[in-house]
């Protein structure tokens, strides 16, 4: 029996990028998002006899209630989370920067991957056997911040608190969590960096950046792991960006 993994934010990206690979390796993939048209492209790109699309805001307890109800229901258990969905907002010191835009990313990025995790603990404490393992999407950015950063700055760095504190709650019921912190994987979210970024001097330069296969693959590694082992935190980088030095 093909075991069930989660991925919030399976739409596009990394998110996609990781469902595909969970998806053709022996896992049924779940891809939530709030766009069920891209969903539904991640799931044809796996086969929908290997995936599953369900439309849910991770934001809203309700519909985040739902989405673990019809998991429950559709396959018995859940055994892999990946906490994938975020946002951001356009780089700006923070004297310039909205509380309006600084609470849209809080939201997403902290109060959503919270209610992910939230109803993941919950049905994998529930469910026999019981345990499972969340898979937090964190960032680089949460020790090594880029200028004009501070509201995902933030919110990532405090993914990295609820990590440790949920692999803490987790060890109760053979629960693990991890988390992976990205460097510049190929996305839609990257593709600036060809023409230049924001350094830690003030002056723009382009970046190099890696193919996303290789976040797929690291997920794919921490999800297959045994639950008598995990990987904490893992970072996955492009090898000669600025963040050894960063600075």
């Amino acid at each position: 029996m093909s075991k069930v993994a989660l991925v919030t934010g399976g739409g596009s990206g990394i998110g996609r990028a990781c469902a595909l690979t969970l998806g053709r390796n022996g896992y049924h993939v779940v891809v939530a998002g709030r766009r069920l048209e891209a969903l539904e492209e991640t799931v044809g790109l796996i086969g929908e006899t290997g995936a599953s699309a369900i439309a849910a805001d991770i934001t809203n307890p309700d519909e985040v209630d739902a989405l673990y109800h019809t998991i429950k229901g559709d396959h018995g258990r859940l055994d892999v989370l990946f906490n994938n969905a975020g946002n951001n907002v356009p780089a700006a010191p923070i004297g310039d920067i909205p509380v309006e835009d600084f609470l849209k990313v809080i939201n997403v990025n902290l109060t959503g991957a919270f209610i992910a995790a939230r109803g993941a603990f919950n049905l994998m404490r529930e469910q026999s056997p019981q345990g499972g393992r969340i898979i937090n999407n964190g960032s680089i950015s949460a020790a090594v911040p880029r200028p004009g950063s501070a509201p995902y700055t933030s919110s990532k760095h405090a993914i990295t608190g609820m990590t440790r504190s949920i692999s803490l709650d987790g060890r109760p019921y053979n629960i693990a969590c991890g988390q992976i912190d990205i460097g510049n994987a190929a996305s839609d979210m990257t593709t600036q960096m060809g023409s230049g970024v924001p350094q830690a001097d003030l002056s723009i330069k382009p970046e190099p950046v890696m193919d996303v296969q290789h976040v797929a693959d690291s997920v794919l590694h921490m999800a297959n792991l045994p639950l008598s082992a995990n990987v904490q935190f893992m970072t996955v980088m492009a090898s000669s960006m600025p963040f050894i030095g960063r600075g």
